[in-house]
C-alpha cells in the first residue's frame, strides 16, 4: 500500500510542477482579492451527486456539502471556511491547497484522497475516515491530536485511518 501512496504522490507532484498555482492563490487571506476566484459561499450542495466535479479557485465559505457524493472530485485552491462536509464521500478525490478552517468533516470519507498543502485548523473530524489519504506531516499531527470516533459507513476509526498510533 505504501508503494501506491508514493506513486500517487509522485504523480500529483509532477502535475503540480507542470501546472502550479500562484503563491497568492494559496493565501486564503487574499482570497477575495485574487482575480478569477468564483464566489459560491453559502451554497447548498447537500445530498447531491457531484462525482468528478471540479471546484478550482472558488470560495465556498459556509457551503453545505453534507452527505454529498464527491467521489473523484477536485478541490484546487478552494476556500472552505466553516463548510459542512458531514457525511460527504470524497473517496479518490483531490484537495490541493484547500483551507478547511472551521469545517465540519465529521463522518466524511476521504479514502485514497490526495490532500497535500491543505490546512485543517479548528475542524471537526469525529468519525471521519482518512484511510490511505495523503496529507502533509504537520497537518496529520494536528488531526491526530483531535481524532476520535468511528465512521458510520466504513466502520473505520478516525485514529486508525490516520495511522495515529
Amino acid at each position: 500500500m505504501k508503494f501506491w501512496r508514493v506513486l500517487a504522490s509522485f504523480v500529483l507532484a509532477t502535475m503540480l510542477l507542470l501546472f502550479p498555482l500562484s503563491a497568492e492563490a494559496a493565501n486564503s487571506s487574499s482570497m477575495n482579492r485574487v482575480a478569477g476566484y468564483k464566489e459560491l459561499s453559502n451554497q447548498d450542495f447537500s445530498n447531491q451527486t457531484l462525482i468528478g466535479e471540479e471546484f478550482s479557485k472558488v470560495k465556498l465559505e459556509k457551503a453545505n456539502f453534507s452527505n454529498a457524493d464527491l467521489r473523484g472530485a477536485v478541490f484546487n485552491g478552494a476556500w472552505l471556511h466553516d463548510a459542512n462536509l458531514h457525511g460527504a464521500d470524497l473517496t479518490n478525490g483531490i484537495a490541493y491547497l484547500v483551507d478547511f478552517q472551521g469545517a465540519d468533516l465529521s463522518d466524511a470519507i476521504f479514502t485514497d484522497a490526495m490532500m497535500l498543502y491543505s490546512t485543517f485548523d479548528n475542524v471537526d473530524i469525529t468519525g471521519a475516515d482518512f484511510t490511505n489519504a495523503v496529507l502533509d506531516g504537520s497537518e496529520l499531527k494536528k488531526l491526530c491530536a483531535k481524532a476520535s470516533g468511528v465512521n458510520s459507513k466504513t466502520g473505520v476509526s478516525t485514529r486508525e485511518s490516520l495511522e495515529c498510533d
